[in-house]
């Protein structure tokens, strides 16, 4: 059987990776696993731009610690990770940098032309990770409420 020790949860804050980070601290907590929680502060395509990484990346970092402390609860053994890029290379570099055995990430569950416009991260992982990677879909809840918002103008 695989031993599953070092844990990589990807995490973009919303309640698709709150469900990918429930069930990957059951894992971690089950196999006594080191659970490492990553988001990564995407940055704009183009020319670069004078954005206030730094200040993004403490309040991304600072709001993984308060995750942390409230879905964690001391029960598994926790590192923060927070890097500024293209979210789908960084949890890639990530996970090769880490020696992870398992990625457990959310998909967005997006379809059409909007898949095609914003890529899927959780795809090109799934495609390169150096490990196997456990993708958690959308809850049905949280899929049906994305359907009934209005669309943008």
């Amino acid at each position: 059987m695989a031993r599953f020790d070092r844990i990589l949860c990807p995490v973009d804050f919303d309640a698709n990776s709150a469900s990918a980070l429930r069930i990957a601290a059951g894992l971690a907590e089950e196999r006594g696993a080191t659970l490492h929680l990553l988001h990564v502060v995407p940055m704009p395509p183009g020319p670069e731009v004078a954005l206030p990484f730094g200040k993004m990346e403490t309040a991304a970092r600072t709001k993984l610690e308060r995750l942390a402390v409230r879905k964690l609860d001391k029960r598994v053994n926790c590192e923060i990770h927070v890097a500024i890029g293209d979210p789908g290379l960084e949890t890639l570099q990530m996970a090769k940098r880490l020696r992870a055995n398992l990625i457990v990430m959310a998909t967005h569950g997006r379809r059409g032309l909007r898949r095609l416009i914003l890529g899927s991260v959780a795809e090109r992982v799934v495609r390169e990770a150096p490990c196997p990677v456990l993708s958690i879909k959308p809850s049905r809840a949280a899929s049906s409420a994305k359907s009934k918002r209005a669309p943008a103008d």
